[in-house]
């Protein structure tokens, strides 16, 4: 039975407000992106279902949510809080507790559809400035109360899980805003909870906001952006999708200010300073586990969109793609912003979505010697100065032609960018048919990216039934990432469970760094010891003790600081 124009009865209504599906559903209620008709029948191919497979769905997750019990905090600490942020700025109802106590890692979306949430927070607090989560941090380092603190809600990595309890602080509802930009070091202050295009946007539009002589760009794209804040860019250290050029969170954060429960402080805004070890740095992607980030002072671009410059290629080989990868940032002539390699399988997959699988196309390929599981695209843009923006251009296209590759419409990478945050839509249109999508990114050398991409996939592919597509995004002179997304239709819940640990132990044994830019949080702590090591560790744990010496914030096992795990 051909899938071609098999369309699924996919869902098309937002989320009863209060559900489950409510809490974890991707980007805005009413917005949707489903999977062609061509992704469908590639499903049902590599799955062996039929259409009649996709007229059933299961654990949609519309029931309402609903806890057994009351929340653990009495009422004279409920109260507490209520004086210090206003009551309407306190909620204990269950909902709200279900909702900012899980993000987007898949266990916790796979648990929400079964109507079982994992542990939940006891209140919720929404505080109006940082003088509030000075007094909430103190007030509950007093009385040994747990602390999270939840931005966008986007965390892959159990990163916001609650495991112990206690109080949730949600930064975006009243620290959301753009302070100030200061021109003359080029460098904006925000606050931790101002979600990603409100940021942007912002700076797009300075002249008119904050009365400046030019319009900015903060450079960070993730994938995530519609949906992260940044504070969450800086607890995770993030990485958005023109970091090439641009850098990832790391590098953009020049100075924060931390609420901790051993006292509250601002890093110093110099461009360099030779005073030792930089606590700037050693907070960076501390996730909630040393203080609550209540104010950030970012570095800032020049918005030029107007130089924006387009390439995409075709390589006959994964080598090919990786070497010229190689040359192009390491030659010195300048960097992309984005900047992409597929291997094989997600290159064929790609092309075989859009149509470009019938016999002239390959035939007219096969001359070009790029052969089907075996050639690899290429794409990127270039920004910054008008001449900058096109001798990069043109640099890269020599290098790319020196190791084989074919030049491909700009209309690629345009395709691709008009679509590339609504991607993750298409999650909750597979969950509910049982078929799981899922990712796992690591940062690996130039000299070990071959045996990481080749082993990792051997990996996924033991198992009968996988997808697994790889492109790396993120590049630096000595090295890449390696972003695995793997496809499966697992028989049991825990099978699910079973694929990713294997996956995660692969790329620790393999040389790949734990984690790129997903942060760890609590379900990739596990592996913390074995890939930093026990000295290095030993050292993260002492600054742990120092900053929160009773443990209260974000405790059960995140970054793996104290003997908790919350897996």
């Amino acid at each position: 039975m051909s899938g071609k124009k098999f369309t699924p009865d996919w869902t098309e209504k937002a989320p009863e407000p209060g559900s489950y599906r409510s809490i974890f559903k991707f980007g805005e209620p009413n917005e949707f992106k489903h999977p062609r008709a061509e992704l469908v029948e590639m499903m049902m191919s590599e799955f062996g279902v039929t259409e009649e497979y996709f007229s059933h769905k299961q654990n949609e997750g519309n029931e309402k949510v609903s806890l057994n019990g009351k929340p653990g905090l009495s009422d004279e600490h409920i109260n507490a809080l209520k004086e210090i942020v206003g009551s309407e700025n306190v909620s204990t109802n269950d909902y709200d507790r279900v909702k900012y106590s899980h993000g987007q890692t898949m266990k916790e979306v796979m648990g929400l559809r079964m109507n079982k949430p994992r542990n939940v927070t006891d209140a919720v607090a929404h505080p109006r400035d940082k003088n509030d989560v000075r007094r909430i941090v103190e007030y509950c380092d007093k009385h040994r109360i747990p602390v999270c603190v939840y931005g966008g809600g986007s965390s892959v990595v159990m990163g916001i899980a609650p495991e112990k309890g206690g109080v949730t602080l949600v930064m975006k509802t009243h620290m959301n805003k753009l302070l100030s930009i200061n021109e003359a070091n080029q460098t904006a202050t925000v606050q931790p909870g101002m979600m990603g295009p409100d940021f942007e946007a912002a700076l797009n539009n300075a002249p008119q906001m904050f009365k400046t002589a030019r319009r900015y760009t903060c450079g960070h794209f993730p994938q995530s952006f519609e949906m992260s804040s940044v504070g969450g860019w800086i607890a995770a250290l993030g990485s958005g999708q023109a970091s090439t050029y641009y850098g990832d969170a790391y590098h953009l954060a020049i100075s924060q200010e931390y609420v901790t429960p051993a006292g509250t402080f601002k890093t110093l805004e110099y461009p360099a300073t030779a005073t030792g070890p930089k606590l700037n740095d050693i907070m960076k992607g501390s996730e909630g586990a040393f203080g609550a980030l209540v104010e950030i002072t970012m570095k800032i671009f020049r918005f030029m969109p107007e130089n924006r410059q387009y390439f995409a290629f075709m390589f006959p080989s994964w080598e090919a793609a990786v070497n010229a990868s190689r040359e192009i940032m390491q030659s010195e002539f300048g960097l992309p912003a984005v900047y992409r390699i597929s291997d094989p399988e997600e290159t064929d997959r790609g092309l075989k979505l859009y149509g470009f699988d019938n016999a002239y196309f390959e035939k007219f390929m096969s001359a070009r010697v790029m052969k089907p599981m075996s050639r690899c695209v290429c794409m990127g843009t270039v920004e910054g100065e008008k001449g900058y923006a096109k001798h990069v251009k043109k640099s890269i296209g020599k290098v790319c032609r020196a190791n084989g590759a074919m030049k491909l419409p700009a209309v690629v990478v345009k395709a691709w960018e008009k679509t590339r945050y609504k991607e993750p839509l298409m999650r909750e249109d597979f969950l509910d048919f049982g078929i799981v999508t899922d990712t796992l990114e690591s940062a690996v050398t130039r000299d070990n990216l071959l045996r990481l991409h080749k082993e990792v996939r051997a990996v996924v592919k033991s198992r009968p039934g996988s997808i697994c597509m790889t492109h790396a995004s993120h590049f630096y002179p000595n090295g890449t990432n390696l972003y695995f997304i793997f496809v499966l239709k697992p028989e049991r819940p825990e099978e699910y469970n079973e694929v990713h640990s294997r996956i995660v132990s692969a790329i620790v044994e393999n040389g790949g760094s734990l984690s790129h830019h997903h942060g760890v949080g609590k379900l990739l702590s596990p592996w913390m010891e074995t890939h930093l090591g026990k000295t290095q560790m030993d050292a993260l744990r002492a600054l742990k003790t120092h900053f929160d010496p009773n443990n209260i914030m974000n405790p059960g096992g995140q970054l793996a600081l104290n003997s908790e795990s919350g897996t």
